[in-house]
């Protein structure tokens, strides 16, 4: 935890910072993917063949991480698209990694028939009970560590996280769901009152970029009457700036977006209100913390505009790298 005091970022109320990117595997999701496994290996036992997934990104790596500190075998599919930074660190945790077709989709049919032919048990990236409720205790967490929290601020993209701490902290707190403008899954699932598809691009495809909310956040956050707010690519980049340039803390895009809305405005709290920012995932390549470009990265991994530094305009803007499309879901 870290709390930045309000004059420091000219923020309403001082801000606390739930760091969960130090975490193993860089993010939060090693949560949801233990309880999944200890689930599983309490009621019948790991299978033979393992566990498997489907992610480009941090879902895949805490899968990955999760296996082996349980000795069981993990097979994670991933895009074409895939991050090459988090590919390599797949393997490195033990991971073996199959690339199958061009977007997330592709490489999560491939891994559904391939969990039907091997028996491996399936682990989804955020939309299993399971991943839920393990995600949740990030929320129980939080209120150990600070005691009373008004208002919680989460990143959205399948869901998983902001579905885990409404259904742990929804009763007495309020959670604030925020979105990049290019992938607003919830947004759009509230407004047809149902999880729809959503195109995805911008600069945190690769960790928040589910083409729909997950049935089971969806439940959960519309009963509590979780709204969500919308950020532009510009707002998450100015935000993972600043958490470097001020606190040190290497963010990846994802991980920046819940303080995007707090410091561009989206999200303006009261003088009194106590804020808890959830930082959730530090996968990235800090070089392009020490080195900013002015584009943004879109789907593909190309700059929408031309990507040179300028003079005297630090922190504007800088591209990630190649993030592709990795459905896990900043939430």
């Amino acid at each position: 935890m870290m709390q930045v005091e309000a004059a420091a970022w000219t923020t309403p109320t001082p801000l606390l910072l739930k760091l969960e990117l130090f975490q193993h595997a860089g993010s939060f999701k090693p949560r949801g993917v233990f309880n999944r496994l200890l689930a599983a290996q309490e009621s019948s036992g790991l299978p033979p063949a393992g566990v498997i997934g489907a992610s480009g990104g941090n879902a895949g790596l805490a899968l990955a991480y999760a296996a082996q500190a349980l000795g069981v075998r993990a097979e994670v599919f991933v895009p074409e698209v895939a991050s090459p930074v988090k590919v390599q660190r797949l393997r490195h945790l033990g991971a073996h990694v199959r690339v199958a077709g061009a977007l997330y989709a592709d490489a999560q049919q491939a891994c559904l028939q391939r969990a039907h032919e091997t028996g491996a048990l399936l682990v989804h990236a955020y939309d299993q009970p399971e991943i839920v409720a393990g995600q949740g205790s990030l929320g129980l967490e939080l209120l150990d560590q600070v005691g009373t929290i008004d208002t919680v601020v989460v990143a959205v993209g399948g869901g998983g996280l902001v579905g885990g701490i409404t259904a742990a902290l929804g009763q007495t707190t309020r959670v604030v769901a925020v979105e990049p403008e290019r992938i607003p899954t919830l947004h759009a699932a509230l407004l047809a009152g149902e999880p729809v598809d959503v195109e995805v691009g911008g600069i945190a495809a690769d960790s928040l970029g589910a083409t729909r909310i997950g049935t089971v956040a969806f439940d959960v956050v519309q009963a509590a009457g979780v709204h969500s707010v919308l950020v532009s690519d510009e707002a998450i980049i100015a935000a993972r700036q600043r958490l470097w340039d001020d606190v040190r803390i290497a963010a990846e895009p994802g991980g920046a977006t819940a303080l995007a809305a707090l410091l561009s405005g989206a999200y303006q709290p009261h003088p009194d209100e106590r804020v808890a920012v959830i930082i959730c995932g530090g996968n990235t390549d800090p070089s392009h913390l020490t080195q900013p470009y002015f584009g943004v990265t879109t789907l593909a991994g190309q700059d929408e505009w031309a990507g040179r530094s300028q003079p005297g305009s630090r922190g504007a803007g800088l591209v990630e790298e190649s993030p592709g499309f990795a459905e896990q879901g900043g939430g």
